[in-house]
């Protein structure tokens, strides 16, 4: 359920700010973080020592699944690190005037391209104009 809900795609309101990102793939971080905690239990290792003893055709599909999960809580673990980096960019365009908030454009805007140029997830020209339109929004 929560891989079905990771390939969704995302409907946000228009007008939400740069921290309605952070918070998005901190919840998902969350959730993954949990779910990866839950894999590595004892509960689950047993029933994967019966599988593989009884060399079971799930393990396949078993395996396939949890790189799957690997991938997103990688995924969600790196997009909120480089997005917790561009806080300091982005708090004031939360608070400060708009003449203040113009010192703090083109450092906001060499981060992420930053973020672009090294992220290994977060490197996608829709990820990037998403967040780009959130910055934009901010008033």
């Amino acid at each position: 359920k929560v891989l079905a809900e990771n390939d969704q795609l995302r409907k946000e309101a228009d007008d939400l700010g740069p921290r309605a990102e952070l918070d998005y793939w901190r919840k998902k971080l969350s959730k993954f973080h949990y779910l990866m905690e839950q894999l590595k239990s004892p509960d689950v290792k047993a029933v994967l020592g019966v599988l593989t003893t009884a060399k079971s055709k799930l393990l396949k599909k078993w395996r396939a699944l949890d790189i799957r999960i690997t991938d997103a809580a990688n995924e969600a673990k790196d997009n909120v690190k480089y997005l917790y980096s561009l806080e300091k960019y982005y708090d004031p365009l939360y608070n400060s005037d708009p003449v203040s908030m113009l010192d703090a454009i083109p450092g906001l805007i060499n981060a992420i391209k930053m973020i672009q140029s090294i992220s290994q997830y977060y490197n996608t020209s829709e990820k990037i104009s998403s967040l780009f339109v959130k910055v934009g929004a901010q008033q």
